[in-house]
């Protein structure tokens, strides 16, 4: 497994080693030891989630607040999405910068979001199944997100608006400057 940090510090591409033949591949998808050491971090997972979505499907952007902020580390199982992470940590000189990238079963890219990110994806192909692991458990009262579209991020969705297919709960986030940090 290789680790090279992002434009925003904290945050990782993971490439893990993949071992393919004539009978298909393997890959240790992860393994806590190396993932630590290869980051310099002392991460614990405590929760796996999962979500099955098609095409033009949008989901954030999300994050948590206060005692119950997340790290996560995302990665496609099936499929392909466009991965997007907003530095939402007020002292960070990427304070309210964005990172995209793809990741997806042929990849096998993964991507580390620490804690004090939004985190949202875009699906790029039909029958997508994502999955990521946090480092803390989800609390609904602390919950929070940002508008997809806020102008002031100017984020590249890579596809038309007209086929985002979003909840009801992601239509009406705040922006940026409103939102709960």
């Amino acid at each position: 497994m290789t680790a090279k940090e992002t434009k925003l510090s904290g945050c990782f591409i993971i490439e893990p080693q993949v071992f393919e033949d004539k009978r298909g591949y393997f890959v240790e998808s992860f393994n806590q030891k190396t993932f630590n050491k290869a980051l310099g971090l002392n991460i614990e997972f405590v929760q796996d989630n999962e979500s099955q979505s098609s095409r033009g499907v949008l989901r954030g952007l999300h994050y948590q607040l206060g005692a119950y902020a997340q790290a996560k580390l995302v990665r496609v199982i099936k499929g392909k999405v466009l991965d997007i992470v907003v530095d939402l940590r007020p002292n960070s000189v990427t304070f309210g910068e964005h990172f995209s990238v793809e990741l997806s079963e042929q990849n096998k890219t993964q991507l580390f979001v620490p804690r004090g990110f939004a985190h949202g994806f875009i699906v790029l192909k039909d029958e997508t199944i994502f999955s990521y692991k946090c480092d803390n458990y989800y609390h609904k009262a602390s919950e929070a997100g940002i508008i997809y579209n806020d102008e002031d991020l100017n984020i590249d969705w890579q596809l038309p608006s007209a086929d985002f297919i979003l909840s009801d709960k992601d239509i009406i986030l705040p922006k940026l400057k409103e939102a709960k940090l």
